[in-house]
């Protein structure tokens, strides 16, 4: 079941999440430009490493370079179609927690959710040397705070069912329910390279935070 699109429009041009879009394709597209031997150590200077995360952590304050990274591997992937899906599930969902929050305020709420995804997955595995890329973390935030905003917003999806192809209209809830459902699933699974816990810690920073905020009951004021 992929989204296509929510039946859920917005007051604003989303300016901050085509500019994260926009940004992330850059990235790729500048690592897919270097020679593989750079593309590697490109990921591995710029993606987050528990390990050395962890190492460093008795450093304070001194802020070493590499817990910059928690923030650079935000915006890198490991292939187009990872990109696409990341981007895909930004556009659909971003936007209406952009216009409820503002832009100034999506920004920074977007950032902290893809710190709160990467410290998920640094504490699920400490001594890991893998580095961890991509945007799903942060994203995983904008779905927990889509879903206390929009729980009974209409998403489009898309399905196959006995050779057919089937498009949907589904409550929010549901998709967004059916989706962390996975995630959760894939911890008990092979992770095919998947980092599960961020997901499940983005997506729930977002939830929580939205909650605290109090949800769709707060006015949606303008900010520039």
């Amino acid at each position: 079941m992929i989204p296509i699109r929510d039946e859920n429009p917005t007051r604003r041009a989303p300016v901050v999440t085509v500019s994260l879009i926009v940004l992330n394709a850059a990235v790729f597209a500048y690592q897919l430009m270097q020679p593989q031997d750079v593309q590697r150590q490109f990921v591995h200077t710029f993606g987050a490493i528990p390990l050395l995360l962890t190492r460093d952590f008795n450093l304070l304050p001194q802020l070493p370079e590499h817990w910059a990274t928690v923030f650079s591997s935000m915006f890198m992937h490991g292939g187009l179609l990872h990109l696409a899906g990341n981007m895909l599930y930004l556009w659909i969902f971003g936007n209406n927690v952009e216009d409820h929050l503002g832009r100034l305020r999506f920004v920074g709420f977007y950032l902290l959710c893809g710190v709160a995804a990467a410290t998920a997955h640094v504490l699920s595995d400490v001594a890991s040397p893998i580095p961890m890329i991509g945007a799903s973390g942060a994203i995983s935030g904008l779905l927990g705070a889509y879903v206390v905003l929009y729980p009974r917003a209409r998403v489009v999806v898309m399905f196959w069912f006995l050779f057919l192809l089937r498009f949907v209209r589904v409550p929010a809830s549901i998709v967004l329910g059916l989706w962390f459902v996975m995630q959760l699933g894939g911890i008990f699974g092979d992770s095919g390279g998947i980092a599960w816990f961020a997901h499940i810690g983005g997506f729930l920073f977002g939830l929580l935070v939205m909650l605290i905020l109090g949800g769709a009951r707060r006015p949606r004021p303008y900010f520039v």
